[in-house]
């Protein structure tokens, strides 16, 4: 699928339709496993389910955001990087490594369907299920929250911190990740399944330190100076009460005749 994709991009010169293709492969790696599979079909049909979801979900969402708005800068800047080479290196650099990824990350889900036992499901399905639930809308109302954001031409060149927006910088990434910890909860209820918690300790790790936040935050520095205040108040990851801005502390310091 991701070489195919690679193949489109080339007539188009444009490869951030790898972006749309990441929550499809992850649906494709469901049923080809459900299908092929014979553990509890219960639980099964639970994992290919909750996996189809929340890839159609984000594939759909990345597609309408990238529609019509030309290549994704950081491909973009390695396009200039790499320039006549980039053809190429672009299968490998960017298809075949999210191919790679994708399919570490959805090992759980693959996991979780073969085995027969236990023919029930259990507290930790029930438990993995709520997981899921608070990540998924933690994911899918931070996209619209930040979607609605932007779309408001009042907003160009401010920073987002209402909603969700205002207790984590990165709502959408913190409810990915705990998605991929509820479905490892459910896998968890089968026999020999703790090893699959490389699944969600790949994507946290990916989410935190490598495409998510980091290369994220670097580019919104780079255009919006103002993004260290929301830094410094808004917890990066896991939700929290933000901090107080500096003005509001030292307004509220002069009424009270205290030094800020």
């Amino acid at each position: 699928m991701m070489t195919a994709g690679w193949f489109v991009s080339l007539g188009y010169k444009n490869v951030t339709l790898v972006d749309s293709l990441w929550g499809i492969g992850f649906v494709v790696i469901a049923w080809i496993t459900f299908v092929l599979s014979d553990g509890y079909w219960l639980r099964s049909l639970l994992l290919a389910g909750l996996t189809t979801v929340l890839g159609l979900r984000l594939s759909i969402y990345l597609t309408r955001r990238n529609h019509g708005k030309g290549e994704d800068p950081r491909y973009g800047a390695w396009r200039r990087e790499y320039g006549d080479r980039f053809w190429i290196v672009s299968l490998f650099n960017v298809f075949l490594v999210q191919a790679l990824f994708l399919w570490v990350i959805a090992l759980a889900t693959q996991f979780g369907q073969i085995s027969p036992v236990p023919a029930r499901l259990t507290w930790l399905d029930g438990l993995g299920v709520f997981v899921w639930t608070i990540g998924f809308i933690f994911e899918a109302v931070g996209d619209r929250q930040l979607a609605r954001f932007k779309a408001d031409p009042a907003n160009l060149g401010r920073v987002m911190d209402r909603g969700l927006w205002a207790y984590t910088r990165h709502p959408n990434y913190f409810g990915e990740a705990l998605i991929w910890w509820g479905i490892f909860l459910i896998v968890l209820a089968t026999q020999g399944s703790l090893w699959t918690v490389i699944s969600p300790i790949v994507i946290t790790i990916t989410l935190l330190k490598i495409t998510g936040i980091a290369l994220t935050e670097k580019t919104i520095l780079e255009k919006r100076p103002e993004y260290r205040d929301y830094i410094a108040r808004t917890s990066a990851f896991v939700p929290w009460f933000p901090k107080r801005r500096k003005d509001e502390c030292m307004d509220r310091s002069r009424r009270s005749g205290h030094p800020a």
